[in-house]
């Protein structure tokens, strides 16, 4: 298993890590912050070899990645999510950590990707969570999903593209974005809307981020 070494920077992480939980309103017990710090570490000693984030700085990824993620846990909905083109996991596994009540699949078609991923399901004991090595078009869940996330991974028209054969009848996309993406917006494919676009502030972090929800017309 995978752990901070302890001292000085693992505290100051834990410190920075829990006051913007608190900013962010959520309420993250002391297991579950350890989760998300381990799940850093093993990032980090993955990111040696592997190149999971152009983020090296494990301080900057609090922000840049655990807090950026854990943004948008306030305005999830149903039981299960699928994280398409999960890459390090983001957001699904500190979506995972933080909502035992949701079944997340973290879908990526690299398979170094994958490894990493099986590696921090493995390693933090995330019940609710399974990693899938598919490509999006063609991967076949059996069940649908209540909302499909993704970050950083297309266009807003080419994830619904690719993954509408995946959402429910009455699912949501859920797509994390930086500025206000009015193009893409007005990109959207016939058949879809916007039900609602949430501004996020992410606490240390100097930067724009809007979630989009997304919902069939």
């Amino acid at each position: 298993m995978t752990t901070l070494a302890a001292g000085p920077a693992h505290a100051e992480l834990g410190r920075r890590l829990e006051k913007g939980v608190v900013e962010l309103g959520l309420a993250l017990g002391r297991s579950e912050r350890s989760k998300l710090l381990q799940y850093l570490a093993l990032l980090e000693k993955w990111n040696q070899v592997y190149n999971l984030t152009a983020i090296r700085d494990k301080g900057k990824m609090v922000s840049g990645h655990l807090l950026d993620c854990l943004s948008v846990v306030p305005y999830l909905t149903g039981t299960r999510m699928l994280d398409a083109g999960s890459g390090a996991g983001l957001p699904g596994i500190p979506v995972a950590v933080a909502r035992p009540d949701i079944q997340v699949a973290l879908l990526d078609s690299n398979q170094k990707k994958a490894a990493f991923l099986r590696q921090a399901v493995t390693d933090l004991q995330l019940k609710n969570a399974t990693v899938v090595c598919e490509r999006l078009e063609a991967w076949d869940a059996g069940e649908k999903f209540d909302l499909i996330i993704s970050r950083a991974f297309a266009e807003i028209a080419e994830f619904i593209a690719l993954t509408t054969h995946l959402l429910a009848p009455r699912g949501v996309f859920a797509a994390m974005k930086g500025i206000y993406p009015f193009e893409e917006i007005e990109h959207l494919p016939p058949g879809f809307r916007v039900q609602q676009v949430h501004s996020v502030a992410v606490p240390g972090l100097e930067a724009e981020r809007h979630l989009v929800l997304i919902e069939r017309a």
